[in-house]
């Protein structure tokens, strides 16, 4: 009898210690979220499954093209998946030819395939705040970001992570690429 309490309180230790590192992984190291619909392509596509990585931002900022992850404000279980266009401090414009000016400088990147159709809320100058950054999707004409009220400027405490891997489908296995 006293063998199998013994096992039992080793096996119960390793398990808990297991459960313990999980949780403080998740909770401060990284997670996995899916990409739902065509906001990101041709980066990311529907269905994908990316790691998040959490730790990066608790020692730097984010930089101009990384691939953020944030909860949508009015549904905290939705996380959108964006690009950072414009950084804190900056003013972003989107002018009728769909040209992004960042400071009233021509912003020169090459993820938006196509001529922007609707500046929305950047179709007249943003002025970001101190801890605001300025997303938008890749497949610019077909994602709900900061151009959208319903989204806005993205402030830095609600920023989950930085895309960091993608692990499924496998034969598209390896880090994201943000620039």
């Amino acid at each position: 009898m006293k063998v199998f309490i013994k096992e039992f309180l080793i096996t119960s230790v390793y398990i808990l210690g297991a459960l313990l590192a999980a949780f403080l992984i998740v909770k401060f190291v990284g997670i996995r979220t899916e990409v739902h619909g065509s906001s990101m392509n041709d980066t990311l596509q529907d269905g994908e499954n990316l790691i998040v990585d959490k730790i990066s931002y608790r020692f730097g900022n984010p930089e101009r093209y990384d691939i953020v992850v944030f909860p949508y404000r009015h549904d905290k279980s939705i996380h959108y998946i964006k690009r950072v266009i414009g950084l804190p401090g900056e003013t972003i414009f989107i002018d009728d030819d769909g040209n992004i000016y960042i400071n009233e400088v021509l912003l020169n990147e090459s993820y938006g395939r196509e001529i922007i159709s609707d500046g929305g809320r950047a179709s007249l100058p943003i002025k970001l705040d101190n801890d605001e950054y300025f997303v938008m999707g890749d497949n610019r004409n077909n994602s709900t970001d900061s151009r959208d009220e319903k989204v806005g400027n993205v402030k830095r405490s609600e920023l989950v992570g930085k895309a960091w891997i993608r692990i499924w489908p496998f034969n598209k296995l390896g880090m994201v690429q943000h620039q």
